[in-house]
């Protein structure tokens, strides 16, 4: 492969601002690296530990789909727990939520991504706390010997 370089333009001439080489691009350092390929992109998790390599592939797949829950269950909305309000209170709720329309997501903390990802993190922090249970780690282990021994051969 060939590197690109992209230039800026300074003045009348263009100067060299960066190289793209896909090879280095695609190279990966040692340890455990985690690839995975989608309609429309791809993303990369280096320097995995191989134990937890199915755990971060199951969240990092279903991040996006945490994301829009999350996304539905903080919509604005009046709380449960101090209602009733007052009419000229609702009347002031439902204005809110009418004049930011979609933009009534942006009153939330973080975005949903972040709090997935929060949660996939928690979720392999909780992984990790279980697993290092002897116990825990000779049950999965047979777990994961019996996925594979029942997988399909695909070939």
């Amino acid at each position: 492969m060939k590197k690109t370089v992209f230039y800026k333009k300074v003045g009348r001439r263009y100067q060299p601002v960066s190289e793209y080489d896909q090879e280095l691009t695609d190279s990966f350092g040692k340890g455990t690296h985690m690839v995975q390929v989608y309609p429309g992109g791809s993303s990369r998790v280096y320097n995995i530990d191989p134990d937890y390599a199915a755990l971060i592939a199951a969240g990092r797949v279903a991040e996006d789909a945490i994301s829009r829950k999350i996304m539905e269950a903080s919509a604005l909305r009046v709380p449960e727990k101090h209602k009733p309000l007052t009419p000229r209170q609702l009347e002031a709720w439902k204005k809110l939520a009418e004049e930011f329309g979609e933009e009534r997501y942006a009153l939330e903390w973080c975005s949903y991504r972040e709090a997935a990802e929060a949660g996939v993190r928690a979720m392999m922090d909780e992984f990790k706390e279980l697993i290092s249970n002897p116990a825990v780690r000779k049950s999965y282990d047979n777990f994961v010997l019996m996925c594979e021994l029942t997988k399909e051969n695909k070939k």
